[in-house]
Protein backbone atom coordinates (compact mmCIF):
# COMPACT_ATOMS: atom_id res chain seq x y z
CA UNK A 1 0.00 0.00 0.00
CA UNK A 2 0.70 3.31 -0.65
CA UNK A 3 1.50 6.23 3.16
CA UNK A 4 2.61 9.62 3.58
CA UNK A 5 5.65 9.92 6.12
CA UNK A 6 4.58 12.57 8.54
CA UNK A 7 8.19 12.92 10.50
CA UNK A 8 10.71 9.98 11.62
CA UNK A 9 13.82 9.71 12.58
CA UNK A 10 17.02 7.10 12.47
CA UNK A 11 15.30 4.06 10.77
CA UNK A 12 11.70 4.44 12.35
CA UNK A 13 9.08 6.50 10.48
CA UNK A 14 5.31 7.34 11.34
CA UNK A 15 3.76 6.54 8.21
CA UNK A 16 0.04 7.78 7.40
CA UNK A 17 -1.42 4.69 5.26
CA UNK A 18 -4.25 4.60 2.84
CA UNK A 19 -6.11 2.24 4.81
CA UNK A 20 -6.56 4.56 7.68
CA UNK A 21 -4.24 3.77 9.64
CA UNK A 22 -0.90 5.20 10.96
CA UNK A 23 1.84 2.94 11.36
CA UNK A 24 5.81 2.92 12.62
CA UNK A 25 7.49 1.69 9.63
CA UNK A 26 11.23 1.02 9.19
CA UNK A 27 13.14 0.80 6.39
CA UNK A 28 13.00 -2.82 4.13
CA UNK A 29 16.79 -3.65 4.12
CA UNK A 30 17.75 -0.36 6.19
CA UNK A 31 18.99 1.24 3.01
CA UNK A 32 16.92 3.14 0.08
CA UNK A 33 18.32 2.62 -3.70
CA UNK A 34 18.76 6.07 -4.21
CA UNK A 35 21.01 8.23 -6.60
CA UNK A 36 21.51 10.83 -4.20
CA UNK A 37 23.63 10.22 -0.88
CA UNK A 38 21.25 12.12 1.48
CA UNK A 39 21.52 11.21 5.65
CA UNK A 40 18.12 11.02 5.94
CA UNK A 41 16.45 9.26 2.75
CA UNK A 42 13.24 9.47 3.83
CA UNK A 43 11.47 13.45 4.80
CA UNK A 44 8.16 15.02 6.06
CA UNK A 45 5.65 14.75 2.32
CA UNK A 46 7.32 12.09 0.53
CA UNK A 47 4.97 9.13 -0.27
CA UNK A 48 6.16 5.43 0.16
CA UNK A 49 4.98 2.26 -0.62
CA UNK A 50 5.23 -0.48 2.50
CA UNK A 51 4.44 -3.88 3.46
CA UNK A 52 2.51 -4.82 6.38
CA UNK A 53 4.13 -6.33 9.48
CA UNK A 54 2.31 -9.63 9.19
CA UNK A 55 2.15 -10.21 12.88
CA UNK A 56 1.55 -6.07 14.16
CA UNK A 57 -1.09 -4.19 12.71
CA UNK A 58 0.61 -0.86 13.41
CA UNK A 59 4.07 -1.37 11.63
CA UNK A 60 5.47 -1.92 8.34
CA UNK A 61 8.29 -1.96 6.52
CA UNK A 62 9.02 0.69 3.90
CA UNK A 63 9.97 -0.73 0.26
CA UNK A 64 10.84 2.39 -1.94
CA UNK A 65 9.57 6.28 -2.26
CA UNK A 66 8.15 7.42 -4.93
CA UNK A 67 9.22 10.15 -6.73
CA UNK A 68 9.63 13.51 -5.84
CA UNK A 69 7.64 16.90 -7.42
CA UNK A 70 10.50 18.64 -5.53
CA UNK A 71 12.55 18.27 -2.59
CA UNK A 72 13.37 21.06 0.00
CA UNK A 73 17.53 20.40 0.82
CA UNK A 74 20.09 22.48 2.99
CA UNK A 75 23.26 21.17 3.76
CA UNK A 76 24.32 19.77 7.05
CA UNK A 77 27.16 20.90 8.41
CA UNK A 78 27.75 18.26 11.11
CA UNK A 79 26.57 15.19 9.43
CA UNK A 80 28.83 16.39 5.97
CA UNK A 81 26.42 15.69 3.94
CA UNK A 82 22.74 17.08 2.85
CA UNK A 83 19.66 17.26 4.55
CA UNK A 84 16.13 16.49 3.48
CA UNK A 85 14.00 18.69 5.26
CA UNK A 86 10.50 18.40 3.45
CA UNK A 87 9.31 17.08 -0.02
CA UNK A 88 6.52 17.71 -2.65
CA UNK A 89 5.28 21.16 -1.31
CA UNK A 90 3.25 23.70 -2.69
CA UNK A 91 4.91 26.35 -0.94
CA UNK A 92 7.99 27.43 1.24
CA UNK A 93 7.61 29.68 3.78
CA UNK A 94 10.90 31.12 4.85
CA UNK A 95 9.94 32.90 8.63
CA UNK A 96 11.94 35.75 9.35
CA UNK A 97 11.77 38.35 12.34
CA UNK A 98 12.85 42.00 11.80
CA UNK A 99 14.75 41.70 15.07
CA UNK A 100 14.51 38.83 18.23
CA UNK A 101 16.55 37.06 16.67
CA UNK A 102 18.58 39.45 14.50
CA UNK A 103 17.29 40.00 10.91
CA UNK A 104 19.03 37.88 8.27
CA UNK A 105 18.41 39.19 4.70
CA UNK A 106 21.02 36.54 3.59
CA UNK A 107 19.51 33.70 5.61
CA UNK A 108 16.55 34.53 3.46
CA UNK A 109 18.74 34.70 -0.09
CA UNK A 110 20.16 31.38 0.20
CA UNK A 111 16.66 29.78 1.42
CA UNK A 112 14.92 31.31 -1.93
CA UNK A 113 17.51 30.12 -4.04
CA UNK A 114 17.50 26.88 -3.09
CA UNK A 115 13.87 26.90 -3.71
CA UNK A 116 14.28 28.27 -6.74
CA UNK A 117 16.20 25.23 -7.75
CA UNK A 118 13.43 23.09 -6.77
CA UNK A 119 10.77 25.10 -8.12
CA UNK A 120 9.22 25.47 -5.68
CA UNK A 121 6.94 28.78 -4.31
CA UNK A 122 8.54 30.54 -1.77
CA UNK A 123 6.50 32.92 0.29
CA UNK A 124 8.66 35.57 3.02
CA UNK A 125 6.69 35.59 6.52
CA UNK A 126 8.22 38.22 8.44
CA UNK A 127 6.80 37.45 12.00
CA UNK A 128 6.83 39.61 14.97
CA UNK A 129 5.71 42.73 12.68
CA UNK A 130 4.69 44.41 16.16
CA UNK A 131 8.03 45.13 16.91
CA UNK A 132 9.64 48.43 16.37
CA UNK A 133 12.62 47.02 14.41
CA UNK A 134 10.03 46.32 11.47
CA UNK A 135 10.36 49.88 10.89
CA UNK A 136 13.45 49.95 9.94
CA UNK A 137 14.96 51.13 7.24
CA UNK A 138 17.01 48.13 6.02
CA UNK A 139 13.95 45.68 7.32
CA UNK A 140 11.55 48.04 5.12
CA UNK A 141 14.15 48.02 1.82
CA UNK A 142 14.57 44.53 1.54
CA UNK A 143 11.02 43.67 2.17
CA UNK A 144 10.02 45.57 -0.59
CA UNK A 145 12.62 44.40 -2.66
CA UNK A 146 11.78 41.34 -2.81
CA UNK A 147 8.21 42.22 -3.11
CA UNK A 148 9.48 43.97 -6.23
CA UNK A 149 11.31 41.13 -7.25
CA UNK A 150 7.93 39.30 -7.56
CA UNK A 151 7.92 37.35 -4.49
CA UNK A 152 4.99 37.35 -1.95
CA UNK A 153 5.83 38.81 1.36
CA UNK A 154 3.41 38.47 4.57
CA UNK A 155 3.94 41.12 7.33
CA UNK A 156 2.28 39.00 10.07
CA UNK A 157 2.39 39.06 13.93
CA UNK A 158 1.86 35.80 15.94
CA UNK A 159 1.19 37.46 19.08
CA UNK A 160 -1.40 40.42 17.87
CA UNK A 161 -2.87 38.48 14.40
CA UNK A 162 -1.77 40.85 11.99
CA UNK A 163 -1.36 39.32 8.44
CA UNK A 164 -2.76 35.98 9.93
CA UNK A 165 -5.41 35.72 7.62
CA UNK A 166 -3.21 36.40 4.89
CA UNK A 167 -1.49 33.52 5.82
CA UNK A 168 -4.55 31.10 6.52
CA UNK A 169 -6.10 32.17 2.90
CA UNK A 170 -2.70 31.66 1.01
CA UNK A 171 -2.21 27.78 3.02
CA UNK A 172 -5.84 26.43 2.84
CA UNK A 173 -5.59 23.07 1.27
CA UNK A 174 -2.06 23.02 0.08
CA UNK A 175 1.08 21.33 1.45
CA UNK A 176 3.59 24.41 2.96
CA UNK A 177 6.74 23.71 5.09
CA UNK A 178 8.01 26.62 7.44
CA UNK A 179 11.62 26.94 7.71
CA UNK A 180 13.71 29.82 9.72
CA UNK A 181 16.47 30.11 12.10
CA UNK A 182 15.67 29.00 15.68
CA UNK A 183 13.41 31.57 17.91
CA UNK A 184 11.48 33.36 14.70
CA UNK A 185 8.03 32.08 16.08
CA UNK A 186 7.51 29.01 13.60
CA UNK A 187 5.27 26.76 16.22
CA UNK A 188 3.59 30.00 17.23
CA UNK A 189 2.35 30.51 14.40
CA UNK A 190 1.39 27.24 13.85
CA UNK A 191 -0.40 27.58 17.16
CA UNK A 192 -2.52 30.55 16.01
CA UNK A 193 -3.53 28.74 12.80
CA UNK A 194 -4.98 26.15 15.01
CA UNK A 195 -6.68 26.35 18.44
CA UNK A 196 -6.61 22.60 18.66
CA UNK A 197 -2.39 22.17 17.78
CA UNK A 198 -0.08 23.13 21.11
CA UNK A 199 3.50 23.37 19.93
CA UNK A 200 5.82 24.25 22.59
CA UNK A 201 7.80 27.62 22.01
CA UNK A 202 11.08 28.55 23.07
CA UNK A 203 12.15 31.97 24.56
CA UNK A 204 15.84 33.45 23.17
CA UNK A 205 19.57 33.38 24.69
CA UNK A 206 20.12 36.31 26.40
CA UNK A 207 23.78 36.23 25.42
CA UNK A 208 23.84 35.51 21.73
CA UNK A 209 19.69 36.86 20.71
CA UNK A 210 19.12 33.66 19.24
CA UNK A 211 16.29 31.21 19.54
CA UNK A 212 16.59 27.55 21.29
CA UNK A 213 15.64 24.50 19.28
CA UNK A 214 11.76 23.40 20.42
CA UNK A 215 11.14 21.42 17.44
CA UNK A 216 13.55 18.36 17.54
CA UNK A 217 12.59 17.21 13.88
CA UNK A 218 10.49 17.77 10.82
CA UNK A 219 6.85 17.10 11.24
CA UNK A 220 3.72 17.19 8.67
CA UNK A 221 1.04 18.54 10.77
CA UNK A 222 -2.74 18.53 9.49
CA UNK A 223 -4.54 21.09 10.40
CA UNK A 224 -7.83 22.73 11.00
CA UNK A 225 -7.83 26.28 10.03
CA UNK A 226 -9.26 29.06 13.26
CA UNK A 227 -12.15 29.58 11.56
CA UNK A 228 -12.08 33.19 12.50
CA UNK A 229 -9.07 33.34 10.57
CA UNK A 230 -10.90 32.06 7.26
CA UNK A 231 -13.90 34.13 6.78
CA UNK A 232 -15.87 32.03 9.65
CA UNK A 233 -15.86 28.60 7.02
CA UNK A 234 -15.91 25.80 9.34
CA UNK A 235 -13.88 22.94 8.61
CA UNK A 236 -10.51 24.34 6.34
CA UNK A 237 -7.71 22.42 6.45
CA UNK A 238 -4.10 22.84 5.41
CA UNK A 239 -1.34 20.47 6.09
CA UNK A 240 2.07 21.94 7.64
CA UNK A 241 5.93 20.82 7.85
CA UNK A 242 7.12 22.60 10.84
CA UNK A 243 10.69 21.88 10.28
CA UNK A 244 13.67 22.09 13.11
CA UNK A 245 15.17 25.72 13.73
CA UNK A 246 18.59 26.63 11.46
CA UNK A 247 20.93 28.35 12.88
CA UNK A 248 23.27 28.41 9.35
CA UNK A 249 21.68 27.62 6.00
CA UNK A 250 23.89 26.24 3.11
CA UNK A 251 23.08 25.86 -0.15
CA UNK A 252 22.90 22.19 -1.74
CA UNK A 253 23.13 21.45 -5.27
CA UNK A 254 24.18 24.36 -6.55
CA UNK A 255 27.86 25.80 -7.88
CA UNK A 256 29.09 29.01 -7.02
CA UNK A 257 29.62 30.03 -10.59
CA UNK A 258 25.70 28.79 -11.44
CA UNK A 259 23.85 30.92 -8.15
CA UNK A 260 22.92 33.40 -10.47
CA UNK A 261 20.61 31.35 -12.49
CA UNK A 262 18.78 30.92 -9.33
CA UNK A 263 18.56 34.84 -8.22
CA UNK A 264 15.09 35.79 -9.96
CA UNK A 265 15.98 39.61 -10.58
CA UNK A 266 19.34 38.29 -12.66
CA UNK A 267 17.76 36.14 -14.91
CA UNK A 268 16.57 38.67 -17.78
CA UNK A 269 20.23 39.66 -18.06
CA UNK A 270 21.75 36.04 -18.07
CA UNK A 271 23.88 35.70 -21.37
CA UNK A 272 23.78 39.34 -22.36
CA UNK A 273 27.09 39.92 -21.06
CA UNK A 274 29.87 40.89 -23.41
CA UNK A 275 31.75 37.23 -22.24
CA UNK A 276 28.02 35.26 -22.38
CA UNK A 277 27.27 32.64 -19.93
CA UNK A 278 31.35 32.72 -19.12
CA UNK A 279 31.16 36.22 -17.18
CA UNK A 280 31.42 36.23 -13.54
CA UNK A 281 29.33 39.53 -12.60
CA UNK A 282 32.37 40.70 -10.16
CA UNK A 283 34.27 43.00 -12.15
CA UNK A 284 34.52 42.22 -16.16
CA UNK A 285 33.54 45.08 -18.99
CA UNK A 286 30.21 44.90 -20.52
CA UNK A 287 28.98 42.70 -17.68
CA UNK A 288 24.82 43.63 -18.32
CA UNK A 289 24.14 42.55 -14.25
CA UNK A 290 26.49 45.22 -13.55
CA UNK A 291 25.52 47.48 -15.24
CA UNK A 292 21.69 46.43 -14.33
CA UNK A 293 22.92 47.80 -10.63
CA UNK A 294 24.19 50.90 -11.87
CA UNK A 295 21.05 51.82 -13.60
CA UNK A 296 18.83 50.91 -10.46
CA UNK A 297 17.38 47.64 -12.45
CA UNK A 298 18.97 45.25 -9.44
CA UNK A 299 18.69 46.19 -6.09
CA UNK A 300 22.74 46.93 -4.68
CA UNK A 301 21.63 45.36 -1.72
CA UNK A 302 20.98 41.86 -3.84
CA UNK A 303 23.67 42.16 -5.84
CA UNK A 304 26.11 42.73 -2.84
CA UNK A 305 24.13 39.54 -1.21
CA UNK A 306 25.02 37.57 -4.20
CA UNK A 307 28.61 38.24 -4.12
CA UNK A 308 28.88 37.28 -0.43
CA UNK A 309 27.09 34.58 -1.18
CA UNK A 310 29.29 33.48 -3.89
CA UNK A 311 31.98 34.13 -1.97
CA UNK A 312 31.09 31.86 0.78
CA UNK A 313 30.24 28.80 -1.32
CA UNK A 314 34.13 29.57 -2.74
CA UNK A 315 35.78 29.76 0.58
CA UNK A 316 33.49 27.52 2.33
CA UNK A 317 32.77 29.46 5.38
CA UNK A 318 29.48 30.56 5.76
CA UNK A 319 27.97 33.38 8.41
CA UNK A 320 24.74 32.73 10.39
Amino acid sequence: MHGLILNGSKNVFEVECEDGLTRDCSIKGKVLKSDKDYYNPIAPGDIVELEEASLEEKKGRIIRVQERRNEFVRWNIKKKLPQLMACNLDYLLIVTTPDEPPFRPRFIDRALAQAENQNITPVIVCNKYDLAAAQDEEVQERLKNWEDIGYKVIRLSAKTGEGMVELASLLENHLSALVGQSGVGKSSIINVLDNDVVLKTGSLSQKYGRGKHTTTKGSLMHIQIDEALIGGIVGACADIIDTPGVRRFILHGIDADDLALYFRDFKPYLGKCAFGMSCSHMHEKGCAITQAVEEGNISPLRYDSWKRICTEMKNGTWED
